[in-house]
């Protein structure tokens, strides 16, 4: 019934739907109820500590038969700069005082965990049939042992460049993210943050250049939250599509309260790029400190250090403070109290109507 039937025999699904793997939000429940539903479900392992994502990956096993991807960071973990980390903190520092936070008192550590070896090992272990990975591919040595588990290798490209990449080097499917999407971008052939912010193309300029320059499959992400942004990246060429934001929405998702009304509250033009929280380009909702420091700041510390000394300012004020990822179409989020699976099975459904409508 689904005109490019590749991403769904490659990965053994029902449906062209990938959960996007939201570090913070998704945890095993929603990953168990997309994948029951016939899409990919996704579990994130960027925020977890090991014996947190072990517990997460042995519910997922243990709860579904169904194919399930197991998403990773790649980046390279910062070097230290106690310069920059100084002005950081002097740029907040009003902040500090506004609250009575001391400004010179410990701040907690921000990390992201890279992919390694243990976590490779819980790759070799527990045999996903899909891996995916943001910010690149990591160390062939270790994308080899993933390979050799069964695994499916799929990664994040946000240019012709970056597809072309990661398809030389053995990815089985491409997401082609655009600029519209929530949350991080997998930039990673260029670490220049304002060229990064500004010259990224939107997804429905991205997609038919990824596929038109690729020969694997491409899954088209960015400004997905229906069921027309479905038809329309099937009819560019996309083989399925990731959908973010309008899984924050379902009762699975853990998500602050200011977060979900932001999502509720969310225009066409309430998101933008912005480095301030982690230190790489991601989208979210425009708050407090990103329209009073601006979005995009070369001050803040590399990735992922800049979020240790808004930590005190975010539980003080998280609406204000905190990081509220969201893609520009979270208004288009029409299915707001249905459940992760149910959400799927709907957005499919829909997406068929329409494609037989039209075909």
């Amino acid at each position: 019934m689904w005109p490019d039937r590749r991403i769904l025999d490659l990965f053994g699904i029902e449906h062209p739907i990938l959960q996007a793997p939201m570090a913070g939000p998704c945890f095993a429940d929603m990953a168990i109820a997309v994948a029951e539903a016939g899409g990919l479900g996704s579990l994130p392992t960027a925020t977890m500590a090991p014996d947190q994502a072990r517990s997460e990956i042995q519910i997922v096993r243990q709860q579904t038969s169904r194919p399930i991807n197991l998403n990773f960071f790649c980046h390279q973990d910062p070097v230290p700069d106690e310069t920059r980390e100084a002005q950081w903190r002097r740029m907040l520092g009003p902040y500090y005082s506004e609250f009575g936070i001391d400004p010179a008192g410990p701040i907690p550590t921000s990390s992201r965990a890279p992919f390694n070896d243990a976590l490779c090992r819980m790759v070799e272990e527990f045999r996903p049939e899909v891996v995916s990975f943001h910010f690149g591919l990591p160390d062939p040595s270790l994308l080899e042992r993933v390979r050799k588990a069964g695994a499916k290798i799929i990664s994040s490209a946000t240019t012709v460049a970056e597809a072309r990449w990661l398809e030389a080097r053995g990815c089985d499917a491409i997401i082609a993210q655009g600029n519209e999407a929530g949350g991080h971008r997998g930039i990673f052939l260029s670490d220049d943050v304002l060229r990064d912010a500004a010259g990224q193309p939107g997804t429905f300029a991205l997609v038919p250049q990824v596929v038109d320059a690729v020969k694997v499959p491409v899954i088209a992400a960015g400004g997905i939250s229906d069921a027309r942004g479905i038809v329309a990246a099937l009819a560019l060429g996309a083989s399925a599509v990731q959908v973010g934001t309008a899984y924050l929405f379902c009762p699975e998702a853990r998500i602050s309260a200011p977060h979900l009304a932001a999502l509720k509250a969310a225009k066409d033009d309430a998101t933008a790029l912005t480095n301030i929280f982690t230190g790489r380009p991601a989208r979210g909702f425009v708050n407090r400190v990103m329209r009073e420091l601006g979005p995009i700041t070369r001050a803040a510390p590399a990735f992922p250090l800049a979020g240790g000394a808004l930590a005190p300012l975010k539980a003080k004020a998280e609406g204000d403070f905190g990081s509220l990822w969201s893609g520009q179409a979270a208004a288009l989020a029409a299915h707001r109290s249905l459940g992760a699976g149910e959400l799927t099975r709907t957005l499919a459904a829909e997406a068929l109507q329409r494609l037989n409508r039209n075909g």
